[in-house]
């Protein structure tokens, strides 16, 4: 992944956490990789009960390449990807997880203008 791809998603998982945030959820980590499965949580976060692990997918307005809502961009390999990362996280913490009700999957699409200002932004709870 390039660089300018690279800031480009942290910026946005940065203002995904803090939205979400403002709206009462509890960011408990963010880029979370696991021992046994390759790749990365974006955000983990408590939520009234739920144990919610968010993808944050992030496009610049005008590009070329994706769908046109990022949040689109999470297809079927995508969420059996988190979803192993997820049960993965969960086997590494040893118990240590805050106590919770349910698990949600959620995913966040944000575009943003080329300052790197969010233009559009787009929650999906629950979204699988």
């Amino acid at each position: 992944m390039s660089g300018a791809r690279q800031r480009l998603g942290r910026a946005a998982e940065a203002l995904a956490a803090d939205a979400l945030e403002r709206r009462g959820m509890r960011i408990l980590a963010r880029n979370q990789r696991t021992s046994a499965v390759r790749g990365e949580i974006d955000l983990i976060g408590l939520d009234t009960g739920a144990l919610v692990f968010v993808e944050v997918k992030a496009r610049t307005a005008g590009g070329l390449t994706g769908p046109e809502r990022p949040a689109m961009a999470v297809g079927h390999r995508k969420r059996h990807k988190l979803r192993s990362l997820a049960l993965a996280w969960l086997r590494d913490q040893d118990g240590s997880v805050p106590r919770h009700d349910s698990i949600r999957f959620d995913v966040v699409g944000i575009r943003l203008d080329p300052g790197g200002r969010p233009i559009d932004w787009e929650h999906l709870r629950g979204a699988f």
